[in-house]
């Protein structure tokens, strides 16, 4: 018996395995439009390998698309997994926040799961589904409680119900209890309608990704703007009324006596 069939039953290796065959025709023109971006953006590899825990905690070598500068510092990622781990907050990308070490395009790729598409190497190798729990890095799963490896009974996947139930809405422990239903209830039918039902949610997380970075750049410009202007529904002193380069209306300027100097 192989080592892939051993991970997973029948009728998902042969889902695998097919969509693979239908999609890699249409998809390899879009991967090496991406793999030349990438190399002409920035210095560094095309791929991003790294040691993933799959399978009943067996590690391998997961492929990526590198969405980061050449030789990024990684301490600061496994930090900010440790830091949900223990807070048990949404899951929020750490780039959301912003990331200087995220490469020209990076951002983009990682909205919309596109970096993720070189793990199709590793679902043909038997290592990863489709469909499943996300693998975790050594130090994640090092800070797994018993109960919460149960996740690790599934074969990972690229997209799984964790990532169509919400995702960076939901909490570690969420995604856990998620990853663990997939295992209990995974089905043919199942892993189907995941699939169908990923493209609607990478949508959802690029429209998402989108209003976050325009309410920041929103409150970013009204912190610059506030220690010039007053709220519109604020009456103005004489001082800054000078420092306000727009027209400003008779009723809303007032002159307070302390803004003069004594007599």
């Amino acid at each position: 018996m192989s080592a892939s069939s051993a991970r997973a039953p029948l009728w998902k290796r042969s889902l695998d395995i097919t969509c693979i065959l239908v999609a890699l025709p249409l998809l390899s023109p879009l991967l090496l439009i991406l793999a030349a971006i990438i190399k002409a953006g920035s210095k560094g590899p095309v791929l991003y390998r790294q040691q993933r825990v799959g399978f009943r905690g067996q590690r391998f070598t997961c492929f990526k698309f590198r969405t980061m500068a050449s030789n990024a510092d990684t301490s600061v990622h496994e930090k900010h997994c440790q830091s949900l781990i223990d807070s048990d907050l949404p899951m929020v990308k750490m780039d959301s926040r912003g990331d200087s070490r995220v490469a020209p395009l990076g951002r983009a790729l990682r909205a919309t799961g596109l970096d993720e598409l070189p793990q199709l190497i590793n679902v043909f190798q038997g290592e990863m589904s489709l469909v499943g729990p996300r693998p975790c890095l050594p130090c994640e799963y090092d800070r797994h409680l018993p109960w919460q490896k149960e996740r690790f009974r599934a074969l990972p996947g690229i997209t799984g119900l964790w990532q169509v139930s919400g995702k960076n809405r939901t909490t570690f422990n969420e995604m856990i209890r998620l990853d663990i239903r997939y295992d209990q209830n995974k089905s043919l039918w199942l892993d189907v309608k995941i699939l169908f039902q990923t493209i609607p949610a990478l949508i959802v997380q690029v429209r998402e990704t989108r209003n976050g970075r325009n309410r920041k750049l929103s409150a970013r410009f009204g912190s610059a703007m506030g220690s010039h202007l007053s709220p519109s529904n604020q009456p103005l002193t004489f001082g800054q009324a000078i420092a306000v380069s727009a027209p400003i209306p008779v009723e809303k300027l007032v002159i307070q006596e302390a803004t003069w100097p004594s007599k």
